[in-house]
């Protein structure tokens, strides 16, 4: 497959966004961290995150967002081995605590998450010991794992934990689909088979060899360069 220059998916961005400095500056706010930073982040705002990316994932963000504070004190700040081993009781109680959204199946795959983080740490010193060095390149080995470790971090909802952590990734939106169909590439428009997914690292790759950008910026301005053009916010 011969993939276009990615510099015309840049300049159709460039144009569609109202130039460079305008482009750069949605591209820029969601930069990726180092995998030392990465490395260094405690592992209760791993659960943490990973909780409000299931409890986002087909509901009102903003909801969640005005939520949130309630979330951290009912779930006692997200400390995972804490979590791991409260009583049956205690989880059962959260189905009836208004301080968060009460839905019974996002409720357990706390528990199960929190076991996901904990069984990590102790077999590598922390979460992000094994999380920070996962490289780009094998982003879709990546999402497997949280999908196969974790509870309900597949498909979006992984993707979305990725980028909110900061981890160098792409995030397969309609919109990107999109530019990666116009590309050439041959996938679904709702892409999740193997051969799906490997075409789709296979074009990162290959762009991010070609630009030297990182994952984001490539995810972003594939993003912006197809689709509805919506203002910046």
């Amino acid at each position: 497959m011969s993939l276009p220059s990615f510099k015309k998916i840049l300049k159709l961005a460039e144009e569609r966004k109202g130039g460079p400095q305008a482009l750069a500056k949605i591209v820029d706010a969601h930069k990726p961290l180092s995998p030392r930073k990465l490395a260094a982040i405690p592992d209760d705002r791993y659960l943490s995150m990973m909780t409000r990316c299931v409890f986002q994932a087909g509901f009102n963000w903003k909801v969640i967002e005005h939520k949130w504070a309630g979330f951290e004190e009912a779930f006692h700040g997200f400390n995972p081995k804490g979590l791991a081993h409260l009583p049956p009781e205690k989880w059962d109680a959260y189905t009836s605590d208004t301080r968060i959204v009460r839905n019974g199946t996002k409720i357990h795959s706390v528990l199960d998450n929190a076991h996901f983080v904990w069984r990590t740490a102790e077999e590598f010193g922390s979460f992000g010991a094994r999380f920070a060095p996962w490289p780009a390149s094998d982003q879709i080995g990546l999402m497997a794992w949280l999908k196969k470790e974790g509870s309900r971090l597949g498909g979006n909802t992984g993707m979305y934990f990725l980028r909110f952590m900061g981890k160098d990734s792409f995030i397969i939106s309609a919109d990107v689909t999109a530019r990666l169909q116009a590309s050439g590439l041959e996938i679904a428009t709702i892409p999740t088979s193997k051969r799906d997914l490997r075409q789709i690292q296979d074009s990162f790759d290959r762009w991010h060899a070609e630009t030297g950008l990182s994952y984001t910026a490539l995810s972003r301005i594939a993003a912006c360069s197809i689709g509805p053009n919506y203002p910046p916010r």
